[in-house]
């Protein structure tokens, strides 16, 4: 990590923290936007983390930007900012120029964009499904096909009609129909590298997970060492110990998985490993959200007690943009193809 990169790091740590109070993330779970933080996100320069600084952004590494969606998701930020951080990477990358409010991408629930070639550009038709925080964005980022090539758009607020729906903790997950012209300059070819939309969105949801599964192994240390039952502290019972030792495990793994995905991101085998790092992450985080209700008992279930706030999304992100059975069979259909002579060296190019 550079030293700009440390700073930046440093300054999301304290930001979020600071805001992502548990008043803020019950309001957020009950339905409200959470405008004072989403403020401070984009006047600090970190919703434009990714995004090259001659187009206003602060010119970060999608690598770099991605660890600070670790963070906002280790403290549960209840706003779009993987998202964002993604979706104006890609669009600068391609680009097409970046809104200054928030943005999210679509393609984790079925869809199918429609799209005409116009004098002036494409008019795209269709609904898209699950789209996280279709009903506060700016923008969104869909794909769609010509002649057979992946292409990428920006939709603007005013180009689609929103139809509100949520995942298990509480966050925005809409269905957007959309029937709308664009122009040229909205558009470009997908990087190929990607694999598309929903592989990215995998990538940011493992680093999430990250976060998350973090942040559920802290406060169930926490919570073992504090609570005490028969005259001693939960975690010097062995049952506890041994939980919290394979969570332990669980962390290292989610983390690897995520560090894996950014890294690779934008690089020649950036799809592949997007898919191996979203099934092993979703895999472990389901693990790790069960030994913290374990450790927890019944107060972990309660809507009082914070555990919640990273549980609940655990168990949501591990199912969006594909789950592991999803992203496991991506990898065994591409170790198929590959044939058994390639099965070594696939495997370890990952």
């Amino acid at each position: 990590m550079d030293d700009v990169s440390g700073i930046v790091t440093d300054s999301a740590t304290r930001l979020f923290s600071s805001l992502c109070d548990r008043e803020t993330l019950a309001r957020a779970a009950s339905g409200a936007w959470a405008e004072a933080l989403w403020r401070a996100v984009a006047e600090a320069g970190l919703a434009s983390a990714a995004v090259s600084e001659q187009h206003g952004g602060a010119g970060l590494s999608i690598d770099a930007a991605l660890d600070l969606v670790r963070i906002a998701a280790e403290h549960s930020a209840p706003i779009p900012f993987g998202e964002t951080v993604a979706g104006t990477w890609l669009l600068d990358s391609v680009g097409i120029s970046v809104p200054a409010g928030p943005v999210t991408i679509a393609a984790d629930g079925p869809a199918v964009v429609r799209a005409t070639p116009t004098a002036s550009g494409y008019r795209l038709e269709g609904r898209l499904n699950r789209v996280a925080y279709g009903r506060h964005v700016d923008a969104c980022v869909v794909e769609f096909l010509v002649d057979h090539e992946v292409f990428v758009a920006r939709l603007d607020r005013g180009d689609f009609s929103v139809e509100d729906g949520n995942n298990l903790a509480g966050e925005p997950r809409d269905s957007l129909t959309i029937s709308v012209e664009i122009s040229a300059e909205r558009s470009g070819r997908m990087p190929p590298q990607l694999g598309g939309l929903r592989a990215l969105g995998a990538v940011v949801r493992t680093c999430q997970l990250a976060g998350a599964t973090a942040r559920a192994g802290a406060e169930s240390i926490e919570y073992a060492q504090q609570r005490v039952q028969f005259g001693k502290p939960l975690s010097k019972f062995q049952a506890i110990q041994q939980m919290l030792a394979v969570f332990g495990d669980q962390i290292a793994v989610v983390a690897a998985a995520a560090d894996m995905a950014r890294h690779a991101l934008g690089g020649p085998h950036s799809y592949l490993t997007a898919a191996v790092a979203k099934a092993r992450a979703s895999e472990a985080a389901g693990v790790a959200a069960g030994i913290a209700h374990q450790v927890h008992g019944a107060i972990g279930f309660t809507l009082e007690h914070a555990l919640q706030f990273s549980t609940k999304r655990l168990w949501s992100w591990r199912e969006e943009f594909g789950n592991e059975h999803e992203w496991n069979t991506v990898f065994g259909r591409h170790l198929l193809r590959a044939g058994s002579d390639r099965l070594w060296p696939e495997i370890t190019l990952i």
